[in-house]
């Protein structure tokens, strides 16, 4: 579907950095999700939302390349090149993850080497990129932990002896080092007490800002799709029933199953 800030942004002759194009992913008879089309444009944070079940993780890992969908195309914008995500080699993809795309998973620990120290987490991903200038590597790799507010004397410390909401920081410091242009998140705030969860959403919030990312982010909590998106698709039974931009979305729902969704956070 294309909507009118697509063809606003079509006529100043922008790329889309992502373009999902009927994406669908069936287990035998069940729908995982089923027809899922938009685009996402540079510095633009797009929210999933929607009850357990709804599609929506189903949907992340089909964009992420970490499954592969029973139909249609995910096509990522790199370097003036349009790539066809899930035609790419293993190769192929792994050196897209390393220089264009990010993941931050919900469980820090999918995302970091809980054996390798927080400075090696992050400085690993500058190797794999080519640096090798260790005082350099070094420097960079400080200079992240200060910025996801993690002590700089703590980067020889392992992860395992992190707070959850430090681990959480050190896997977004190891994602964004290599400043990737498209970012997922999955229910980045997930399982952490309320008084974290604040102090990463506003870390995240500065950092999307900061170095204009486009981001997509899959979550079931309404406030947090209001604090950090931009346009918001809501899904249910593997579909996508409502989808704009986040606030008229949240204030103005137009689906029976969205104003379910927002009454049930109003009550």
């Amino acid at each position: 579907m294309t909507s009118a800030m697509d063809k606003i942004r079509e006529g100043l002759d922008l790329r889309p950095v992502l373009d999902v194009r009927n994406v669908s992913r069936f287990y035998g008879d069940r729908i995982g999700c089923a027809q899922a089309s938009f685009r996402l444009w540079p510095g633009e944070v797009l929210g999933i939302v929607g009850e357990s079940g709804s599609g929506k993780s189903t949907l992340l890992r089909c964009l992420a390349g970490l499954d592969r969908p029973t139909g249609g195309e995910v096509i990522l914008e790199d370097g003036g090149e349009s790539l066809d995500l899930h035609r790419l080699s293993e190769p192929q993809r792994r050196a897209l993850m390393r220089r264009s795309l990010g993941i931050v998973h919900q469980n820090p620990r999918d995302g970091l080497r809980m054996d390798v120290s927080a400075g090696g987490n992050v400085g690993e991903r500058l190797m794999d990129r080519g640096d090798r200038h260790y005082g350099k590597i070094r420097a960079s790799v400080s200079e992240w932990l200060r910025r996801v507010e993690i002590d700089p004397a703590r980067i020889d410390d392992l992860p395992r002896n992190f707070s959850g909401g430090m681990q959480q920081r050190l896997q977004i410091a190891r994602v964004l080092v290599c400043e990737p242009r498209l970012v997922f998140m999955d229910e980045p705030t997930g399982g952490l007490d309320v008084s974290v969860q604040a102090r990463l959403l506003d870390l995240l919030r500065n950092l999307v800002r900061e170095l204009n990312l486009a981001v997509v982010i899959v979550t079931h909590d309404l406030s947090v799709a209001r604090l950090l998106t931009d346009r918001l698709m809501v899904m249910k039974g593997g579909y996508i029933v409502e989808q704009g931009l986040t606030d008229q979305v949240l204030d103005d729902p137009q689906h029976a199953y969205t104003q379910l969704l927002t009454s049930a956070v109003l009550a």
